[in-house]
This record gives structure tokens, C-alpha cells and sequence, in this order.
């Protein structure tokens, strides 16, 4: 493993099941950091600040941005959400490997800053019709909502081939075991420093 830690991006529509598979084999992976966004949305039912999100005034989050306190943010049906950097940096630094539940602008954000040692998975149901049933079983969203999700989702879609993997979570035990051996393999990667290290220290003949 790593001495500097890996990341593990995971993206794909809400309702694909992300969580869920997490939760299956979070235990099995070594030691993580799961990186809580910041929001402005507002809190629901159920959910705690710090564990679900970090909710913040938009106020607030536009002052991280000016700070430079983000990897990444992005304005997602009228609410901001954002990375903030500091704890992923220590959690790497600490060798752990850094879950990232975002969005596509997200994942690209994180590739062009820490691109050589992140893993990136797009989970997704089998088909819009699926995702279309799971979102309103869950029945936490406005229709509005529900519908602004599914157009998102078909344009998200598009751009799996920007990702390393694509798991189909038709099955979730299945879809989990996949999860489980890219997460492990997402610590073997090795950053670019680590590479010019051991090529320097590789070419021990002298000339």
C-alpha cells in the first residue's frame, strides 16, 4: 500500500445505489476516509451535520471558493456542493484511501489534481427505466427534483468512458464484489513522485 494514499472516485446518478454498495464493503478495504461534501442544500430527515454533509449558507460556501478551500464544487439543481481539501490532503498524507461520492464535473476536477494516484468507477442501474422506479420508491424527492435527476443522469451517461470502471448495479452482491477489487487495487497505484524516486534509485550502474 501506498505510503501516500490513493483515492477511489465513485460517481453515477442518484438512486444508482452507491451507498449501499460502500456499505457492503467498507469493512473489507483497509482504512478510509470518506470524503463528507460541503452543501448549502438543507438538511433532511434523518441526516446529521458531519456525517451526511457538511451544511453551510451559500454565503459561507462562497467564501471557501474565494479561499481556494476547494477540489472541487459545482452548482447541482440550484444548491452548491463542494471538497473541501484540507482533510482529503491529511487523509492521504495518513495512507488511507479517499472515497469520493461526486458528480461527473467532479471527477474530472479531482483528475486534474491528483489524477496519478485516483481510481474512478461510474456505478449506474441498468437502465433510465430502473432508475426512473428506484427514485420514486425512495419517495424523498419532489417529482421537479425526480425529474431534474433523470435529465441529469441521461447526460451524465454520456461520459462513462471519462472513468476507469463501469459497474452495472443490477445485482447488488455481485456489483459489490467488482467494488470491492477495484477498491483494493485503487491503493496499489503509485504516484508520480514515488515512480521518478524509484527510477532514479533503478539506474544504480554507473555509466
Amino acid at each position: 500500500m501506498n505510503k501516500s494514499g490513493a483515492v477511489l472516485v465513485l460517481s453515477g446518478p442518484s438512486g444508482a445505489g452507491k451507498s449501499s454498495l460502500l456499505n457492503k464493503i467498507i469493512d473489507d478495504i483497509g482504512e478510509c476516509y470518506f470524503s463528507i461534501s460541503t452543501t448549502t442544500r438543507p438538511i433532511r430527515t434523518g441526516e446529521e451535520e458531519g456525517v451526511h454533509y457538511h451544511f453551510v449558507s451559500v454565503e459561507e460556501f462562497k467564501q471557501d471558493i474565494e479561499d481556494n478551500n476547494f477540489l472541487e464544487y459545482a452548482l447541482v439543481h440550484g444548491n452548491y456542493y463542494g471538497t473541501s481539501i484540507k482533510p482529503v490532503r491529511k487523509a492521504l498524507s495518513d495512507g488511507k484511501l479517499v472515497l469520493f461520492d461526486i458528480d461527473v464535473q467532479g471527477n474530472t476536477a479531482v483528475n486534474n489534481r491528483l489524477g496519478d494516484i485516483t481510481t474512478s468507477v461510474f456505478i449506474t442501474p441498468p437502465t433510465l427505466s430502473e432508475l426512473k422506479k428506484r427514485l420514486a420508491g425512495r419517495s424523498t424527492d419532489s417529482q421537479e427534483v425526480m425529474d431534474g435527476r433523470l435529465k441529469m443522469a441521461k447526460r451524465e451517461i454520456q461520459r462513462i468512458s471519462e472513468y476507469d470502471f463501469l459497474i452495472i448495479n443490477d445485482d447488488l452482491q455481485r456489483a459489490a464484489n467488482l467494488l470491492r477489487q477495484i477498491a483494493i487495487t485503487a491503493r496499489m497505484k503509485t504516484p508520480n513522485n514515488e515512480i521518478n524516486d524509484f527510477v532514479q534509485k533503478w539506474e544504480d550502474i554507473e555509466q
